[in-house]
């Protein structure tokens, strides 16, 4: 396809000049996208300081893998990650630090290798069908669908879990997780100056918000022991419960077995519920990019029981997902605090500074791709130009990378093929859809779709 005919979303401009600290600030707690100049869509380093503390963004390759694998030891999360994101997701996989993640990233790591892919795919499948079902009854009506992925991502994390429907569990989890992003998980001044350990007014807020969110946890995870499931296992809550570290033998205590479910749950489901708006948003925006795919999808069979063949049949499927996730990435940005003075070639890294790496700017980066701000797919296609390294990170890198990026790539492409084979997508209004990042890459306002049978 030409490049003049390729769609290009509409996102914030970037400013010319750097922030000053207070509209830093208001940048990071109500759209971070905006904390970044325009320069760093070319540079190789972005040197700058807040409050005195300095902050590096890492756009060059080298130094990315210098902080994030080389020596990815001298980095830790930073403290206002750490108070932010403790009430949710405690001390699992995503805050550990240490010996205790050791332990916890090979315990964990074989319950998401790719010999458990279909038992969790097949999980998937059913949801995507029973969602086809429900959205049927709306065709041709003004839906939020953010919100409807929100709630099919949110079974999907039921089933595939729990063997749960989340019917009864699912509204009150969205609705802490939606106070969460609302308020509790957005940056404050006190969360970057003072350590984790001085607590602020927000911290006592985060800090009840942490007892209704563990109740919660818990009576799911009640819940889940109170059905007898024989045989083989039939969830990832089995996987976990049977999981052992291969070093020591030490399977997980109760709270870290709440605390890495917590995380799978926000993490998989949010992340799922964006990759999957987005990428329907992008192909109601590009009518033929839309109609490739559901040429794709065409007499391929999506339901549970084929579900394990037809993943190998949808290479534009999921060059659509990694399209979306290239133009969205959910994690915007990636933050480091150094332990220890380092350096990346004339580059100093003094302790305590902040390394940066921004999914979102490395995305888009002029040096990096080619129309970096248009949808095309084709980039992820067999035969295409190679990505240059670590140019493309949507699920992170080295050590830390996401335990769950091929779960959440496989269900994000099984429902996009199940969704786009029985529906026209378009948008309904002229007003653009903006990416907004707080917690996450959400779009700005709750845009209506309109869902359309297909015919045939």
């Amino acid at each position: 396809m030409p490049s003049a005919d390729l769609f290009v979303p509409p996102r914030p401009v970037p400013r010319r000049r750097e922030l000053n600290w207070y509209r830093l600030l208001r940048a990071l707690r109500s759209d971070a996208l905006g904390m970044w100049p325009e320069g760093a869509y070319e540079q190789d380093i972005l040197v700058n300081k807040f409050f005195g503390r300095q902050r590096v963004l890492l756009n060059a390759a080298g130094a990315i893998h210098h902080v994030l694998v080389e020596n990815a030891a001298n980095y830790r999360r930073s403290p206002a990650s750490i108070r932010i994101l403790r009430p949710l997701v405690g001390d699992g996989l995503f805050l550990s630090e240490g010996e205790d993640w050791k332990h916890q990233r090979r315990t964990i790591a074989p319950s998401l290798a790719p010999r458990v892919l279909p038992l969790l795919a097949r999980h998937v499948a059913d949801v995507a069908q029973e969602a086809v079902q429900r959205l049927t009854s709306c065709q041709d009506e003004a839906i939020d669908l953010l919100a409807a992925l929100q709630f099919l991502a949110l079974e999907i994390a039921g089933r595939s879990m729990f063997s749960l429907e989340m019917r009864r569990h699912g509204p009150a989890l969205r609705k802490l997780i939606a106070l969460f992003g609302a308020r509790l998980g957005r940056p404050y001044l006190f969360d970057m100056l003072l350590p984790p350990s001085i607590p602020t007014l927000r911290d006592l807020a985060r800090h009840r918000f942490r007892g209704q969110w563990v109740a919660l946890m818990d009576r799911i995870v009640e819940a889940r022991l109170a059905v007898a499931l024989e045989g083989a296992p039939r969830d990832l809550f089995d996987v976990l419960r049977a999981a052992r570290d291969p070093e020591t033998g030490a399977a997980f205590s109760p709270a870290q077995l709440r605390d890495q479910v917590a995380t799978l749950i926000v993490a998989g489901h949010e992340t799922t519920a964006l990759a999957l708006f987005w990428s329907l948003y992008l192909l109601a925006s590009a009518p033929a990019e839309q109609q490739r795919l559901a040429d794709e999808v065409a007499g391929i069979d999506l339901a549970p029981g084929g579900i394990d063949r037809a993943l190998t049949d949808l290479p534009y499927t999921r060059a659509v997902v990694s399209e979306a996730l290239r133009l969205y990435p959910p994690a915007f940005v990636i933050v480091r605090e150094a332990i220890a003075e380092d350096r990346w070639q004339d580059v100093a890294i003094p302790a305590g500074s902040l390394a940066m790496v921004s999914p979102w700017i490395l995305h888009r980066h002029r040096r990096y791709w080619q129309n970096p701000d248009a949808f095309d797919p084709s980039r992820f296609l067999e035969g295409a130009p190679a990505i240059p390294r670590l140019a493309y990170l949507p699920f992170g890198t080295g050590p830390r990378v996401c335990v769950g990026a091929q779960f959440a790539l496989t269900e994000a492409t099984i429902v996009l093929a199940t969704l786009i084979r029985h529906f026209e997508v378009a948008l309904i209004g002229t007003r653009s859809v903006l990416p907004a990042a707080v917690v996450t890459t959400q779009p700005d306002h709750p845009a209506p779709f309109r869902l359309r049978l297909r015919q045939g």
